[in-house]
């Protein structure tokens, strides 16, 4: 298989992960991609190749005489909940041109290069998108098909010298899980890189401190006829409590270094409310101070209604790898080396979100992030260049080289 048949056939098994489960993984259907990338990594030659009782792969490129780091690249299997990951309809541009793509008439959905301004520098790329009714799962099923291509190319071909190399693919990275139960000590490798991003030309190790915030309000339900003095409605609360945080951090408003907090979910109605919210920045001092603003709006409500109106519970994600990986900034030298190699000019950029790498670097295994050439993640507008995937693989060629 070539590069491109890899990332279709894996994105045809729906991985969709849950948040809201308790299994692990969070979703059995995340298994059977896992079976499939063991039963391909075996007959390519990687004899350890295993699905562990966690749902994560691992395995073992051999070294054939290479004196160079034993390195790893790891990709998650899992799709994200925002949007159906079930019969994903494929479609290819070839050699685009820089005009408006249509991906579904019908609903009116279309790739405009004044939108999205990534499509300005694809042009003579090959393109994958969705037709407009699935996410497509580039995120992250483009790093899990550059990983194998590049285990198949190096059985392929044995005068290439490389040390160990190690691979492993993840479940439940979109909902904060994928390290987990990661074995950082089986998987034995001195640093390692997720294939995981966008464009190939950035790569990153700067990501946001990242925690979650659950808000529980227990209002007072009144017959809303006698209602007067009496009713505390904590739908009402919710707003308030939504509204006294700061405008200019809600999503909207922010890009680059910027931090936020996001509502992703509410419900509730008179009697009781719950929001749900993400809290990130990549200035550890500024997070702690939005986790201040939570705190003093839940101890004003509790004071101007008189009682114990809201529970707050604020629970740590990941936080930023940034320092860990400048303490140990060859790696990032290595990357940038292993890419001029081949032609590409790329920079670090932050990642407005997180990846598995975040957590396993604080977890002994320092791991910034590779651009796998897909944009628009997560919803019907997701698209990936084969181009940049084919480019991503020469890197990594590049990297294990002594």
């Amino acid at each position: 298989m070539n590069i491109e048949e890899r990332f279709l056939k894996y994105v045809s098994f729906d991985t969709q992960s849950d948040e809201y489960s308790n299994t692990t993984p969070s979703t059995l259907k995340q298994l059977e991609l896992g079976k499939e990338l063991v039963k391909e990594m075996l007959e390519i030659g990687i004899s350890d190749a295993h699905l562990d009782e966690y749902g994560i792969v691992y395995g073992t490129i051999k070294g054939n005489g290479g004196q160079g780091d034993v390195i790893g690249f790891i990709a998650h299997m899992d799709t994200s909940p925002d949007a159906s990951g079930t019969n994903i309809k494929p479609r290819k541009i070839t050699n685009y041109d820089g005009s408006i793509i249509t991906i579904n008439e019908k609903l009116g959905l279309t790739l405009d290069p004044d939108k999205f301004n990534i499509l300005n520098k694809m042009i003579g790329h090959d393109l994958i998108t969705t037709d407009g009714t699935t996410l497509l799962g580039a995120d992250d099923k483009a790093g899990v098909a550059i990983i194998m291509d590049l285990a198949n190319y190096l059985y392929e071909h044995p005068e290439v010298k490389h040390n160990d190399i190690k691979i492993a693919f993840t479940p439940d990275e979109e909902v904060g899980r994928g390290p987990d139960n990661f074995d950082v000590k089986k998987f034995n490798a001195q640093y390692a890189y997720t294939l995981d991003g966008g464009d190939i030309e950035e790569y990153n190790y700067e990501n946001f401190n990242a925690y979650s915030a659950k808000v529980e309000i227990t209002g007072k339900s009144i017959h809303p006829g006698d209602a007067k003095n009496k009713m505390v409605s904590a739908i009402n609360v919710a707003i308030e409590f939504e509204n006294m945080l700061p405008e200019q951090m809600k999503p909207y408003y922010t890009d680059n270094y910027d931090g936020f907090n996001h509502l992703h979910h509410l419900e509730g109605g008179c009697q009781k409310a719950t929001m749900e919210y993400i809290i990130r920045n990549h200035d550890y001092d500024i997070a702690q101070k939005q986790i201040a603003d939570f705190k003093r709006i839940k101890t004003y409500l509790d004071e101007k209604y008189g009682y114990e109106l809201v529970k707050l519970d604020i629970q740590e994600s990941y936080l930023n790898m940034a320092k860990i990986i400048k303490d140990n900034y060859y790696i990032i030298d290595n990357l940038n080396q292993a890419m001029t190699k081949v032609g590409i000019k790329a920079q670090a950029t932050p990642i407005r979100g997180g990846t598995d790498g975040a957590r396993l670097t604080f977890m002994g295994l320092p791991c910034p992030n590779i651009g796998t050439g897909g944009a628009n993640f997560h919803g019907p507008f997701e698209f990936v260049s084969l181009t940049m995937m084919k480019q991503a693989v020469e890197v990594l060629k590049e990297l294990i080289k002594e």
